[in-house]
């Protein structure tokens, strides 16, 4: 029997009797068919443990895409307050800037379908992934490096990889204008500088998909989506370079603490 508490049919409440030492609730985003998977492994205790941190504010929340993680569940959410709670580097994981983006084509469903295996095919040979895998963007200087970090999404641009619409749909067009890639160690570029271009392991992917049904036709349009049409879902991430970012300051602040 479900310890759940069903406020609605989209939000369940994990009671603060989930476990010792939870000082809020928990809140979970799901419907009844989500639920199931989501008590099917530790996801419903990671909310609880998150639960149990102090200076929280509201509750411990989980998105619907909510699984099993590291620390947090993955589609965890916390808030903290500044004065009385905690900062927690590495909660949902070390892959810094980890998401998931989708990239669209102007082909039809009809186009692609009697081509799919082939497109698979090319799909492998071009898109390195696994642990520690290299990409076809192999054998960047350090310096090179730097100006990816330092011009993110233009650099893929100005080098072929992208367009200037790419930029424009992009949050801060790609970059951050603090970005100072003389903060990143020697260490953290060693182990990413091989691997632009790939997807890694876990729960990355790259997902050949197309659209069902248009819900609103105007952001559709925005986004330059139709019905039928192809897109790519990729969930992808920082690789070696944002785990060792992530190692390298968490080692700092345990020195501070």
């Amino acid at each position: 029997m479900s310890v759940l508490q069903k406020l609605d049919e989209y939000r369940y409440i994990v009671p603060k009797t989930f476990r010792d030492g939870m000082r809020i609730e928990g809140l979970i985003f799901a419907n009844a068919e989500l639920i199931k998977a989501i008590e099917n492994d530790l996801t419903l205790m990671q909310v609880a443990n998150v639960a149990t941190l102090p200076g929280l504010v509201g509750r411990s929340l989980a998105m619907p895409d909510a699984h099993q993680g590291y620390g947090f569940a993955i589609g965890g959410v916390a808030a903290s307050d500044f004065r009385s709670g905690v900062v927690s580097a590495g909660g949902v994981g070390f892959d810094i800037n980890c998401g998931v983006r989708l990239l669209r084509a102007d082909f039809k469903r009809h186009e692609v379908q009697p081509k799919l295996d082939a497109l698979l095919n090319q799909m492998f040979r071009d898109v390195p992934c696994g642990t520690g895998k290299k990409g076809l963007i192999a054998g960047l200087t350090y310096e090179e490096l730097d100006r990816v970090l330092e011009q993110g999404a233009r650099w893929a641009v100005e080098h072929g990889y992208g367009t200037e619409t790419d930029l424009s749909h992009i949050e801060e067009n790609g970059c951050l204008l603090q970005a100072d890639p003389g903060t990143v160690s020697r260490r953290a570029k060693e182990r990413g500088r091989d691997q632009l271009g790939t997807l890694g392991s876990g729960n990355h992917f790259a997902e050949i998909q197309y659209v069902t049904e248009i819900y609103d036709s105007e952001a559709a349009k925005a986004f330059g989506l139709f019905e039928d049409q192809i897109v790519v879902l990729i969930h992808t991430g920082s690789r070696g370079l944002g785990h060792q970012v992530c190692t390298d300051y968490l080692e700092t602040m345990q020195q501070a603490m």
